[in-house]
């Protein structure tokens, strides 16, 4: 079965490497590619992924993603949740975290 999120900007959890959130280039089984990646590595101001999907962050500046990436392959994926244009805005405001 052909997921319903491929094209859409997506939050993507993983079981070992993280969350991403971006656009679901392609999805077979638990393997997905995500285009302009941005990984999740730490939020505030959301209680869950899930309402940080929906709603975003009330602290993007609390939070902490690195820089997008063109694309990443992604093994082991175990959720995905499409975003909603508040909560893309939001997470897209936040500010690159780097060392």
């Amino acid at each position: 079965m052909k997921s319903k999120n491929i094209g859409k900007i997506c939050m993507v959890r993983t079981y070992s490497a993280g969350v991403f959130y971006g656009k679901l280039e392609s999805l077979e089984g638990q393997h997905g590619v995500v285009k302009k990646a941005r990984r999740v590595w730490y939020w505030d101001g959301a209680a869950s992924l899930s309402q940080l999907a929906t709603k975003g962050s009330s602290a993007p500046e609390n939070c902490k993603f690195p820089c997008a990436v063109e694309s990443v392959e992604l093994t082991e994926i175990i959720e995905i949740i499409p975003m909603t244009a508040k909560a893309i805005k939001a997470l897209d405001s936040v500010k690159i975290w780097e060392k």
